[in-house]
């Protein structure tokens, strides 16, 4: 789950509502990811920006985007593994790596693409969900 402010949330609502609510039209322009945070700037594909300051802004914590990798299991893969002392074998998922060397260092240029993409399928899935409830709950 990430952790979407007021003011985030406000201005994710503009993009939904921009795009008439056809959330295939949400794209990321581009992306930084430095020590602590992944930078996403997201924009409507039929509408494309001039420069990066006319983009929506998002900005996950390292902790969270790790979360998300390892939730998806994006990180690992079904294997088999030998038991070390009952000497059977069995079937478990094998992770490459921490998620965040996984991103940095072994993932492709398409599973770092999958990862990010991963992370705006939460936040717009985490958005209409929380509004959904409010609804319900009215």
């Amino acid at each position: 789950m990430i952790k979407i402010n007021q003011k985030l949330k406000d201005k994710l609502w503009w993009l939904v509502i921009s795009v008439d609510y056809d959330y295939s039209r949400i794209t990321i322009a581009d992306h930084d990811f430095n020590d602590e945070t992944l930078t996403l700037w997201l924009e409507d594909k039929h509408d494309f920006k001039n420069s990066l300051d006319e983009c929506l802004l998002v900005e996950i914590p390292e902790k969270q985007f790790a979360k998300l990798i390892r939730g998806e299991n994006l990180n690992s893969y079904e294997g088999s593994k030998m038991h070390p002392t009952k000497n059977f074998v069995y079937k478990t998922r094998i992770e490459i790596s921490e998620p965040i060397t996984w991103y940095l260092d072994d993932a492709t240029l398409t599973e770092q693409q999958w990862a990010r993409e991963v992370v705006l399928k939460q936040l717009l899935t985490q958005l209409i969900e929380t509004e959904a409830r409010g609804i319900e709950e009215w």
